[in-house]
């Protein structure tokens, strides 16, 4: 526990305790009394209830739409699986600004909807939930996926020999075994949800806010760092309470399971309900994932000149009158790789340090310390932007202007999904398979070696894909230190939005597009890895 803990005091607990204690004590005082005033304020009462019934709202709705997917991705055995278990998580990744302008596009004022049938949905909450559930819908896919393509389904063919229905089979046996997977994707899609900024600033208008985007309304727009600090604060304590909780229920439920070759379960459709499923799967797939990117894409080629490849060569070129950087765009696209594969290093040793430990039963303080794995995925971005900026700045951690500041962010991010892919597998092993290691004379590092990693290895491979594509999409905190002549993608493709006129518009679209197509190659070829990996294990 020694690295991970090391790694989060200094590089998530200092920045945000800083940039909390700058907005809370001023003049030698500490402003207590402030918490009274802005919680008593009605506007920001509301911002509080939309921003919890919201994400609660989210998590359901992604659950719903997204767990026939996690079954059908580990059980069924059809033509382009892999190309599209790589392609649904794509989304993820785009920045949620991104999500937001194609979503508009969508349901806005021109968009889709608006020119076939006159509907329009933006400024309404039912554009922020689909939204939630297009950006999300990977997270349970995979999370839920990876487990439930292990499990081993003589189990469930036992319990129907012995005279259980199908549906009884499938809640007494499977269901109990998946409900810490299913726990950890609902609580990764509720913390993004109830920390969401892009979306709800392009969707909800003036309408709708949650406390991300109040805490940077009160910071960027009014300068108003004790508001936006005791926001962070209520911010903090909510999520906090929300893993405390979520650590209490869910370790009870953990039990070894049988883990076996995904290989074995995945089997062709057979039967009306399993065809019928796959193809309400790919139909909610196009309509909900593919058709938003789809539109992203069109809107890349359509130049004022006709459709072609004018937005892309103008990446390749500096504006003269000065733009929004100091480098051609295109250089963001060497950028994002080059932070991304770091900040999936750092996530993987970190995380993977951080998930050994907590499944050593070990008390109370072995699981507050797996509820706080995730308090970077709840705490304002914006704030721990502005503390990495307050905080290292001085030796011996002057970093501004090392490249490995921007890394080092992303994998606050990567880390918790890694943990949270790797946990539920790692707890899911045999004590008695390390316990018999032991006796016949492995050292724990041989044993974890022998045992541990010949089951983990496709979740450990699971686990980079995730950190790989989410160091790429991070947003929140890398718009405040990526510097000018360094702007990764999703920083790029921000600032290129928020600069008025087509041609900036277009470029937007066009590296959204690249931004899509790279990760789309990066997780497809973790896929043909992890097959052969997989192959190789069982």
């Amino acid at each position: 526990m020694a690295g991970p803990v090391a790694f989060f005091a200094v590089f998530f607990a200092y920045p945000v305790a800083a940039i909390v204690g700058r907005g809370l004590h001023a003049d030698g005082v500490w402003q207590f009394g402030r918490f009274g005033e802005v919680l008593g304020r009605p506007d920001i009462r509301d911002v509080l209830w939309f921003t919890t019934w919201q994400a609660l709202a989210s998590t359901a709705l992604t659950l719903l739409i997204a767990l026939p997917g996690a079954y059908v991705f580990a059980r069924l055995d059809f033509p382009g699986k892999r190309l599209l278990r790589a392609v649904v998580t794509v989304p993820f990744v785009l920045p949620t600004v991104v999500v937001g302008t194609a979503f508009l596009a969508l349901l806005g004022r021109g968009g889709l909807l608006d020119e076939l049938w006159g509907i329009r949905l933006d400024t309404t909450v039912w554009a922020i939930l689909l939204a939630h559930v297009f950006f999300n819908y990977a997270v349970v896919v995979r999370t839920v996926g990876g487990l439930w393509s292990q499990l081993d389904p003589r189990q469930e063919e036992a319990a129907r020999v012995l005279g259980a229905g199908r549906l009884a089979a499938w809640r007494r046996v499977t269901l109990p075994a998946l409900v810490p997977s299913v726990a950890a994707a609902a609580l990764m899609v509720f913390l993004f949800t109830f920390t969401s900024f892009g979306v709800v600033q392009i969707l909800g208008g003036p309408a709708f806010s949650t406390l991300e985007v109040e805490i940077y309304r009160q910071t960027a727009e009014f300068l108003d760092l004790p508001t936006a600090a005791v926001l962070t604060l209520v911010q903090f304590l909510a999520v906090g309470a929300v893993l405390a909780v979520h650590a209490w229920t869910v370790r009870r439920r953990e039990s070894a399971l049988r883990l076996v070759d995904p290989a074995r379960t995945a089997r062709r459709p057979h039967g009306a309900v399993q065809w019928l499923l796959l193809g309400g799967v790919l139909t909610t797939v196009v309509v909900l994932l593919l058709v938003p990117l789809a539109v992203l894409v069109e809107r890349s080629f359509d130049t004022p000149a006709g459709y072609g490849f004018g937005y892309y060569r103008k990446l390749g070129t500096v504006d003269p009158s000065g733009g929004v950087f100091l480098v051609p765009p295109i250089d963001a696209v060497w950028n994002s790789l080059r932070y991304a594969l770091a900040a999936t290093g750092i996530s993987v040793v970190v995380g993977g340090l951080a998930a050994a430990a907590l499944t050593r039963r070990a008390g109370r303080l072995v699981r507050g310390f797996d509820a706080l794995l995730m308090l970077p995925l709840g705490v304002s971005a914006v704030t721990v932007g502005f503390g990495f900026l307050i905080t290292l700045d001085e030796p011996p951690l002057d970093l501004r202007a090392s490249w490995i500041l921007v890394p080092l962010a992303q994998a606050l991010v990567g880390v918790p999904f890694v943990v949270r892919t790797m946990l539920p597998v790692l707890r899911a092993v045999d004590e008695r398979l390390r316990e018999a290691a032991a006796v016949l004379g492995a050292s724990p590092l041989r044993a974890w070696r022998e045992v541990d990693l010949p089951l983990v290895r496709r979740a450990l491979a699971m686990a980079a894909g995730f950190a790989f594509a989410v160091s790429l999409g991070e947003f929140g905190a890398t718009v405040f230190i990526a510097r000018p002549d360094n702007p990764t993608l999703p920083v790029a493709v921000a600032r290129l939005l928020g600069r008025p006129g087509e041609l900036n518009y277009g470029q937007a679209m066009a590296l959204s597009t690249i931004l899509m197509v790279v990760c789309a190659v990066a997780l497809l070829l973790l896929e043909r890895v992890r097959d052969r990996s997989t192959s190789e294990e069982f």
